[in-house]
């Protein structure tokens, strides 16, 4: 058997790494004026508003593609590896993963969906 049946026409093989990273914004505290002796009491409040970037790239070529996401879990993962397909259209990818729990989780799904596009193929 041979790799053709998965290339076809126009078809190309890319090869991507894939990582997620979480942003956001941290309190700062800051200095309070009390009298000499006194120290403040004060609750720290650590308010985060925070919201994880998931991105590819592919080095060969420098194309990038990235999305912004509320949260790190496998339906998040596996919207964004829709979204990707949607971007390459017609091309194969390798795509290298971390090792995080919701790429891992998610890539059963991805495996089975890729293995249904491989048995209707011509």
């Amino acid at each position: 058997m041979t790799d053709q049946r998965l290339f076809g026409k126009g078809q190309r093989l890319r090869y991507l790494c894939q990582d997620e990273t979480p942003l956001g914004l941290k309190t700062e505290t800051g200095k309070v004026m009390m009298a000499f002796g006194v120290k403040p009491i004060a609750p720290v409040l650590w308010k985060r508003d925070n919201f994880w970037l998931y991105g590819v790239v592919e080095p060969w070529s420098g194309w990038h593609f990235c999305q912004e996401y509320v949260s790190l879990n496998t339906p998040r993962f596996q919207q964004f590896m829709e979204a990707i397909s949607n971007q390459l259209g017609d091309d194969i990818a390798i795509i290298q993963l971390d090792q995080a729990g919701s790429p891992v989780t998610s890539a059963g799904s991805v495996a089975r969906q890729l293995d249904s596009r491989l048995s209707t193929s011509p």
